[in-house]
C-alpha cells in the first residue's frame, strides 16, 4: 500500500512531537527535585519514545524512514524548560506549567491528525496515542492546579 505525502508529513510530524515531548520530559525529570515528579517525568519520556518507535514502525510497512532530527519549536521549548528550572530553583509549578505546554502541542498535532484520512491500521494507533497524551496533559494539569493552590 502506497502512503502519500500528506500521510507522511502527518506521521513525521507526530514522529516530532513525541520527540520533542521525550526530550522535554527527560528535561524535567532531571531538573526537578520532587521525587514523585522526576519517577512521573521519566514514565512519561519512556512513553514517547515507544510511541515514536510504533509511529517509525508504520512508516517502515508503508516503506517510508523518518529523519532523527527534533524540530525547532521542540528545540525552543526544550531550552525554555531549561531556562525557567534554572532561574526559578526548580520551581515544581513552572516546570509543570512548562511540560503542560508541551503537551498542549502534542494534542494540537493529535487532533490535526485525526481529521485526515490515514489508512489501515494507522488510525487506530494514533487514537490510542492521542488518548495517551491527553491522559498525560490532564494529570500534568492537575498537578499543575494543585502546585498553583499549594504556593
Amino acid at each position: 500500500m502506497e502512503m502519500n505525502k500528506e500521510v507522511y508529513s502527518t506521521v513525521h510530524h507526530l514522529i516530532e512531537r513525541c520527540k520533542d515531548g521525550a526530550k522535554g520530559f527527560k528535561t524535567a525529570s532531571e531538573d526537578i527535585e520532587d521525587r514523585n515528579l522526576k519517577d512521573l517525568f521519566k514514565k512519561y519520556a519512556v512513553q514517547r519514545d515507544s510511541m515514536i518507535t510504533e509511529l517509525q514502525d508504520q512508516l517502515h510497512k508503508f516503506g517510508k524512514l523518518d529523519n532523527e532530527a527534533g524540530t525547532l519549536e521542540g528545540t525552543a521549548h526544550r531550552a525554555w524548560i531549561d531556562l525557567k528550572s534554572a532561574l526559578t530553583s526548580r520551581d515544581k509549578k513552572r516546570v509543570l506549567e512548562e511540560c503542560e505546554r508541551g503537551e498542549d502541542y502534542a494534542l494540537k498535532a493529535y487532533r490535526e491528525a485525526l481529521e485526515k484520512d490515514l489508512p489501515g491500521e494507522l488510525k487506530p494507533i494514533i487514537e490510542h496515542q492521542y488518548h495517551d497524551v491527553k491522559n498525560a496533559h490532564d494529570h500534568i494539569r492537575s498537578l499543575r492546579d494543585a502546585a498553583r493552590e499549594n504556593s
